[in-house]
């Protein structure tokens, strides 16, 4: 094989900006991705003439926002839809109690009212919270310091519960009491009716990419990196891993010499998570027609509690519900349409006057593909905030790690992973380059 300057292996997000830049550098590099197509976990499906985003699909945030500075640049429509983080509010929300009757406008006033107080109790909580804090552990302390009556206080308990699983896929007692330090909105959030994955396509424009090239091995030196696939054995300068923590903890991909700490003990506390999306398209559209999404609340609410609507997307009646935590795990071994009948069978109690059932249902499964394994990573309890950036230091001058589970800021999202990808570039050349120069 030839020898090149700099290898990336994934062409996600992350490693697509980070051979963009070094190629406009200058630097010979390929991009080795194990999959048959690019994009990662950004992933759009064409199937019978939908555009359905699989992976990522909101920009949460726009406001200074590099993706959507570059989406902006590469023609991409944007479309506002300003729940897509699960906020209390935003936008109009129907929330349901517990006996399926919808909240009256002061109802739904006084509960979000609870939850804004929470919220910024929690700021100085968590601040003075114990290394192996969990985020129900700060939660539990902001509640009780309330007064409230238990029914009041189940309700808000049960909304930071799902909060946690939704933005997180984890269980509000295995998140880290930091775990959603970065859970807010910079103004509107925004969806792409013509799929998310052009942004990745514009990306590898001039990029050298070869597909179905899974890398087993990485070794690195003083000298440089070696990185072994089935095919052979690719050689460089240098390298920027960019595989999601899911593989880079499975085993499946061996580095060597071992990773040392940080990045190893970074690497220990961070794990991916049990998040699906799952669709459902129904012959009419039943629900109200002026909210962007629907809340219930309640012991029947456990797993299935918020569906979005997007309608208006994708040009049909559609809902977007999400397994998360352990609703994720819950379904592994169900087929699509078992998952449908019990993601949309609550909204039987919620509508029983014009409820009907999907005709179509489509369900995500990054938690079985080897590539992935999980949508994306969170802090577990006894992580730091400081873990994402420690994944990413350079190991030996000659090896880099980016993705979305690399960067402090904003984990978990397409902005982390573009930014990661423009840091690990800035870093393999010893210098300062414009993010801007990825759509310049």
């Amino acid at each position: 094989m030839d020898r090149f300057d700099t290898i990336i292996v994934g062409a996600g997000i992350s490693g697509l900006a980070a051979a963009r830049l070094l190629r406009g550098e200058g630097r010979r590099t390929v991009v080795l991705e194990a999959r048959d197509r690019i994009g990662g976990r950004v992933h759009t499906d064409r199937t019978d003439g939908w555009v359905t985003d699989l992976g990522a699909s909101w920009i949460h945030g726009i406001t200074d926002s590099p993706v959507a500075a570059a989406a902006t640049a590469f023609g991409m429509p944007m479309r506002e839809f300003t729940v897509g983080g699960y906020q209390p509010d935003s936008r109009p929300i129907a929330y349901f109690g517990p006996d399926g009757a919808r909240l009256s406008a002061e109802e739904t006033r006084r509960h979000i009212a609870d939850i804004r107080r929470i919220d910024a109790d929690l700021v100085g909580i968590i601040a003075r919270s114990e290394p192996r804090a969990s985020y129900r552990d700060v939660t539990d302390q902001a509640l009780a310091a309330q007064g409230w009556d238990a029914e009041r206080t189940q309700r808000v308990r049960e909304y930071f519960e799902h909060r946690s699983e939704e933005q997180y896929g984890a269980r509000i007692d295995d998140l880290a009491a930091h775990g959603l330090d970065d859970d807010a909105i910079e103004g509107d959030e925004v969806v792409f009716p013509g799929g998310y994955d052009v942004l990745a396509q514009r990306l590898a424009d001039g990029v050298d990419v070869r597909l179905e090239e899974v890398v087993r091995e990485v070794h690195w030196n003083g000298d440089g990196v070696t990185a072994v696939t089935d095919a052979g054995a690719w050689h460089a300068r240098s390298a920027v891993v960019t595989v999601p923590v899911g593989v880079l903890a499975s085993g499946d991909l061996t580095i060597s010499p071992a990773l040392p700490d940080p990045v190893a003990g970074a690497l220990s506390r961070l794990r991916m998570n049990a998040f699906e999306k799952v669709f459902l398209r129904f012959p009419v559209r039943f629900w109200d027609a002026d909210v962007y999404a629907l809340r219930a609340q309640g012991p029947a609410a456990q797993w299935w509690h918020s569906w979005y609507d997007l309608t208006d997307l994708h040009g049909e009646p559609t809902l977007l519900t999400f397994a998360a935590g352990p609703a994720g795990v819950g379904i592994r071994d169900l087929s699509d349409r078992e998952v449908g009948e019990a993601a949309a069978g609550p909204l039987r109690r919620l509508y029983p006057g014009g409820y009907v059932d999907p005709i179509h249902v489509r369900v995500t499964r990054w938690w079985a593909d080897p590539f992935a394994r999980g949508s994306y990573a969170y802090m577990r309890v006894g992580s730091t905030t400081a873990d994402h950036d420690d994944l990413a230091t350079p190991v030996g001058d000659v090896l880099h790690l980016a993705g979305e589970a690399t960067w402090t800021d904003d984990p978990a999202t397409v902005t982390a992973a573009l930014c990661s990808g423009h840091r690990a570039a800035e870093r393999v050349l010893g210098r300062f380059v414009p993010i801007e120069s990825l759509w310049a």
